[in-house]
This record gives C-alpha cells, sequence and structure tokens, in this order.
C-alpha cells in the first residue's frame, strides 16, 4: 500500500507508547512493538437482540500474531532487552509460541518454545517455526512444559515469557483501558474463556486502575469460564491430566490462579464451566 499520513491523523504506536504513563517502563526500556492494540470493539447486534442488553466483542484477534497475547508480550520481550536477554523462552499450546517468537525474533533474540507432544494447534505453531524458533516436544501436558521452562530459565541465561511474567500481565491490562476508553466507561459484566488466567487476571487489573484514577465509574463483574475437562478452578484442585477441544485453555494447574480467583471474588462475578459439546455450538 502506498500513501502519505493524513495530517493530524493519529497512527497508532503500540500499547507501550500509547500507554507509557500506566506501564512499568523507563527511557531505558528499548521498545520492542509490532503495533499491537488498538484493537477494534466490535458490537454484536444479533447477540444484543437475543439477551435484550449491548453485547460488544473485543476482537483481539486483529493483533500482529493474531491474540491478545501480543499486548503482554511487548511488554515481556521490551523488559527482556532492557536487562540484556539474548534469548526467551516460554510454554505453549499456541497463540504464546507464535507472540513470543514473533517478538523475540524482531528484538533479534533467540526464542525457544516448549511444546505438549501432539497438543497443540498446528496453524499457531506455523508461526513459530517461520520466525526461527527452537521448538521441543515433551511427553507431557502445558503444565509440565510450564514446570521445564521455569526451571530451564533459573538455570540459563534465558528470560522466561510465560504469564508469570508480570509484565505480561502489565502489557495485557492495557485491553481494559481500550474498553473504557471506547464505552466511556466499564462495562456491567466482562465474559472472557480462562486458561492459564493471566487474561482475567490482567483485565481485572487494568479495570482496577482506571477506576482508581476516576476514569470510570464502576468495576464490571468478572465472568470466566473454563472448560469442563480442564477446570481447576471451578474444582477447587489441579486437574492432572486436563481434557478439552479448546487447546488453548488445556491447562490443569493456572499460574495466575490466585488472580482470576481474585478477579472472581473482588468484583462479585463467577468462574464456571462449559461442556466441549456447548463450545461446538458455540462456534456453530
Amino acid at each position: 500500500m502506498f500513501g502519505k499520513k493524513k495530517a493530524g491523523a493519529h497512527q497508532w504506536r503500540g500499547v507501550i507508547d500509547e500507554y507509557r504513563d500506566r506501564l512499568p517502563v523507563s527511557s531505558k526500556t528499548p521498545v520492542v512493538t509490532l503495533r499491537e492494540g488498538g484493537t477494534p470493539l466490535v458490537e454484536a447486534t444479533n447477540l444484543s437482540k437475543i439477551l435484550g442488553n449491548d453485547i460488544w466483542l473485543k476482537f483481539e484477534g486483529a493483533n500482529p500474531t493474531g491474540s491478545f497475547k501480543d499486548r503482554g508480550m511487548t511488554m515481556a520481550i521490551s523488559k527482556a532487552a532492557e536487562d540484556g536477554a539474548k534469548a526467551v523462552i516460554c510454554a505453549s499450546t499456541g497463540n504464546t509460541s507464535a507472540s513470543a517468537a514473533a517478538y523475540a525474533a524482531h528484538a533479534n533474540m533467540v526464542p525457544a518454545v516448549l511444546i505438549p507432544q501432539g497438543k497443540i494447534a498446528m496453524g499457531k505453531l506455523a508461526q513459530a517455526v517461520v520466525h526461527g524458533s527452537k521448538i521441543l516436544q515433551v511427553d507431557g501436558n502445558f503444565d509440565d512444559c510450564l514446570d521445564l521452562a521455569k526451571e530451564l530459565s533459573e538455570k540459563y541465561p534465558v528470560a522466561l515469557v510465560n504469564s508469570v511474567n508480570p509484565f505480561r500481565i502489565e502489557g495485557q491490562k492495557t485491553a481494559s483501558f481500550e474498553v473504557i476508553d471506547f464505552l466511556n466507561d466499564a462495562p456491567d459484566y466482562h465474559v472472557l474463556p480462562v486458561g492459564n488466567a493471566g487474561n482475567i487476571t490482567a483485565y481485572w487489573k487494568g479495570y482496577l486502575e482506571y477506576r482508581e484514577d476516576r476514569k470510570s465509574s464502576r468495576l464490571p463483574k468478572m465472568w470466566g469460564f473454563q472448560a469442563e475437562g480442564a477446570a481447576p478452578i471451578v474444582r477447587g484442585e489441579v486437574v492432572k491430566k486436563p481434557e478439552t477441544i479448546a487447546t488453548a485453555i488445556r491447562i490443569g494447574n493456572p499460574a495466575s490462579w490466585q488472580g482470576a480467583t481474585n478477579a472472581r471474588d473482588m468484583s462479585g462475578g463467577l468462574i464456571d464451566s462449559v461442556t466441549d459439546e456447548e463450545i461446538l455450538n458455540a462456534y456453530r
């Protein structure tokens, strides 16, 4: 595409530069960005009519690698670069590997990805391959991969960029800011899937911060949903062998478990489970 920027038009710069005053960065932080964020909030007109309420969908698929993980990854990789890291590592069932690989490559770092053998969405893994990731299959599930990634990051000079990294949560909270900036207030309810629980934790953090700064007049009730076969928070115990068709939330021991329950309890919300059949019906 060829053309000139319209005079006075705002060009989205990525979540760090857009929300710099609300993020733990300084002038010494090298910003590694692919212009993530600024995703549309789309009115779900048919669903709104069915439910009799105004329903909006935050389309995070418009991020550079196709998921909300990019918001957190720009922060995680930027802070890793600030610390002088030359390599990063993550455990993934798909989206995190794509995001980590793209941002690491942009920062001239080596990305390493640990994946559960035979339990990853290949379309998502393709992005990690394209960006030159070192990919290792682990004989186990996502939780086993994350345990190994933690161990390797403690023994070797490699930055862990899963959502246990607090900078991931900081970046991902910017989606809350965008929702409020668009609606001019927080929604009544915020509904989202829960896997490793970083997203519900981050959204709640963002809503709290905007409320404290009087950017919004209220807080939403947070409603999170796990797959029935991978619902440790609902059951109140670790699921050693989680199973569901939804690979992105096939997690039995969420890293941000406490953050998710805090969001639920503080907001007066809920975390429940849905069956694979219900998930498939929703797709249709």
